[in-house]
């Protein structure tokens, strides 16, 4: 067996975080060696702290280092994030950092993931999203993440670069500032009474240990260099239905109050996409294991 100092180095932005769990440990199963990096709080033995938005300090913390490959995940993932210049310094700026860093790296990475977004496609009104569809963002959140794909464009003939645009996925950990997380934490606590925004709206629903395991796989697929490609199950849920599901899985009805606090502008309706593309190139996408399961794993967790 390789000792640890022999494997593969993967480096993991974003590492611990929701994501960024199940994709450590992903990684790990496959046989790398995986290097978090993390923004705030003391770096274990196998992280290093590193803010991407300070150029300098990104060009020296990678300077010594030879991943073999390289998922950007850190950013700010929440679409209703209050402060615009937040987000384009995190995940724009901040990504345009990391990426000149690892162009001066000794050895090239064998391929270098970076998460965008299923939201730039924004409210175009087709029933199913591909990846030839011109996107129409309607938020900076979206805004942020596509020109985050159009800068990374930049370097795609120096580096190995694949772009993901995941739509929603969820699992066990994930924060219930998003909304799956607090419609389960609420059935989970027994509360009679949810404040949501619009609940007929239709979202493509993935489980996190899938969409990790589909980034593992596109790290390792030489194909998906220089494609941009949804990570999705390619099925539509309305949150009515999640509703619903929850209720069969807790035995219980709970009452739904709209909040307008919740209803967002420029709300989209359906967003659902299609996996075609990354099954053609990975032969593998999101949707084996039915958000039922999902949901219910959520409710089970301690």
């Amino acid at each position: 067996m390789a000792s640890e100092s022999t494997l593969p180095l993967a480096l993991l932005t974003g590492s611990r975080g929701f994501t960024g769990r199940y994709l450590r440990a992903e990684l790990a199963q496959a046989g790398y060696r995986v290097l978090g990096m993390v923004q705030d709080g003391a770096p274990a033995d196998d992280e290093i702290a590193l803010d991407l938005r300070d150029r300098d300090a990104t060009l020296r913390a990678l300077a010594p280092l030879t991943p073999v490959v390289v998922v950007h995940l850190a950013g700010i993932a929440q679409v209703a994030h209050g402060d615009a210049a937040a987000l384009y310094q995190t995940n724009l700026v901040a990504t345009r950092h990391l990426l000149e860093a690892l162009a001066q790296c000794a050895a090239p990475p064998r391929a270098v993931l970076l998460a965008s977004s299923g939201n730039v496609y924004g409210n175009l009104g087709a029933e199913v999203l591909d990846e030839s569809m011109a996107p129409r963002p309607a938020n900076d959140y979206a805004v942020s993440k596509l020109a985050m794909e159009h800068m990374a464009r930049l370097w795609m003939e120096r580096l190995p670069i694949v772009i993901a645009r995941p739509f929603n996925y969820t699992g066990v950990g994930q924060g219930e500032d998003f909304l799956l997380p607090k419609i389960v934490g609420h059935f989970r606590r027994g509360a009679r009474v949810i404040e949501l925004g619009n609940t007929h709206v239709a979202r493509d629903f993935s489980d996190v240990r899938e969409v990790a395991r589909c980034y593992r796989g596109l790290l390792e697929t030489p194909a998906a260099i220089g494609q941009t490609l949804n990570v999705c199950s390619g099925t539509l849920t309305a949150l009515d239905e999640v509703l619903a599901l929850m209720r069969d899985i807790a035995g219980y009805a709970i009452e739904v109050r709209v909040n307008p606090a919740f209803v967002r502008g420029q709300e989209i309706a359906r967003l659902r996409g299609s996996n075609a593309r990354l099954r053609a190139v990975l032969g593998d996408a999101p949707g084996g294991i039915p958000l039922r399961e999902t949901l219910r794993w959520m409710f089970a967790a301690s």
